[in-house]
């Protein structure tokens, strides 16, 4: 199923007849890449497409690449380039939107990391290379998704979730199972996010990073929020809950590791929201903002836009209006779609809305922008 897909979706063929040596993960994902930045020719995310990552891994993968010679030597200090150039720019993304710097990760993946993964390495190089080429390339589909491009955004995951799954790195595998999960949700196939979301929390058991249960176990609950299961979701809830309970603080080396206790609260307040509990809602949602805070601008944003919808839906709409507008100051220069999603349903909310001074004040400023 993998193959015909990549196929339609790129246009060419990775067939044993095509003039490359073989199709593995890395030639199709730098093919991915070199489409992105030439054509932008994709399909859109399908629920098909998304499961089929299930089946996906090679576990010669590295191993046929370690035994090919390679004009450049590789080391642990080309893996620890590609990690950091992937924090900088996830740290870019995450002030700025994904929309701001996609074609330089993208740019960095099919140029600096495709010349090392065709280099010549050990296999404990190669793996730890595929390792962070997995988390590179998860960002460039996270950056996508943050664009708007559900289909190219699931691209990336799913070779992301190959890559990572290669090699046996299962916080890796599981967070991009966790992306195409939210990618299902998002898109209205709730079945396949549900199993998506089950493989993410199932590979996240076999980790001892708290951090990581959270992340997952969250996944697993909007997925089941979404489907209407609240029994499953609620114990998910609070699994969740008793891991991040358990987790420091500060941000860790690994990818699941920066899930902060501020994004565990916010999802942890949308999920409530969807159940009807709006009380927990709004008490999840100020535990993000003021007690464990978020520096980065659009995740502020995208949060306070929640917290206006919770509160708006308990008939505190001055409150609400208060929050939006501050939402408005957080949101200015921030390029991605949850933002320009906040905008359109603030704006059609505010003409529903009582007319005020504070209302119409709004509206103004969100006529402004667009």
């Amino acid at each position: 199923m993998w193959l015909p897909f990549i196929e339609q979706v790129l246009t060419v063929s990775l067939s044993e007849d095509n003039e490359s040596e073989f199709a593995d993960t890395v030639t199709s994902v730098m093919i991915l890449g070199g489409s992105d930045v030439d054509r932008r020719q994709f399909l859109a995310a399908s629920a098909a497409v998304g499961l089929a990552a299930l089946d996906l891994p090679d576990a010669e993968a590295v191993t046929r690449r370690v035994n090919r010679p390679g004009p450049v030597a590789v080391g642990m200090g080309e893996v620890a380039a590609v990690r950091t150039m992937t924090t900088t720019l996830g740290d870019a993304a995450s002030e700025t939107g994904g929309g701001h710097a996609r074609h330089l990760a993208v740019r960095y993946l099919t140029v600096d990391v495709n010349r090392w993964l065709d280099g010549r390495y050990t296999d404990k190089v190669g793996s730890e290379l595929f390792a962070a080429t997995s988390e590179l390339v998860h960002l460039i589909g996270w950056m996508a998704r943050d664009e708007g491009d559900q289909g190219l955004s699931q691209q990336y995951h799913l070779h992301s979730f190959k890559l990572a799954a290669e090699v046996g790195e299962n916080e890796l595998a599981a967070t991009a199972l966790r992306g195409l999960a939210e990618q299902a949700i998002d898109l209205g196939h709730i079945p396949t996010a549900v199993r998506l979301a089950e493989a993410c929390e199932q590979r996240g058991r076999r980790l001892d990073n708290p951090k990581a249960l959270a992340y997952y176990r969250n996944t697993l609950a909007r997925a089941a929020a979404a489907d209407g299961d609240h029994p499953t979701a609620t114990t998910m809830l609070t699994s969740a809950q008793a891991a991040i309970e358990q987790a420091p603080s500060r941000p860790g080396q690994s990818w699941a590791s920066h899930y902060s206790h501020g994004r565990w609260a916010h999802e942890s307040g949308m999920i409530h929201a969807k159940l009807g509990d709006l009380t927990a809602a709004e008490e999840h949602l100020h535990l993000a903002l003021d007690i464990h805070g978020l520096d980065r601008k659009r995740t502020r944003a995208i949060v306070l836009a929640d917290l206006g919808h919770v509160q708006l839906k308990r008939g505190n709409s001055e409150t609400a209006l208060a929050t939006w507008r501050e939402f408005l100051d957080c949101a200015d220069g921030v390029q991605s779609v949850r933002i320009n999603d906040g905008l359109t349903n603030i704006a059609a909310r505010v003409t529903s809305m009582p007319d005020s001074p504070a209302a119409a004040e709004l509206g103004e400023r969100i006529a402004a922008r667009a």
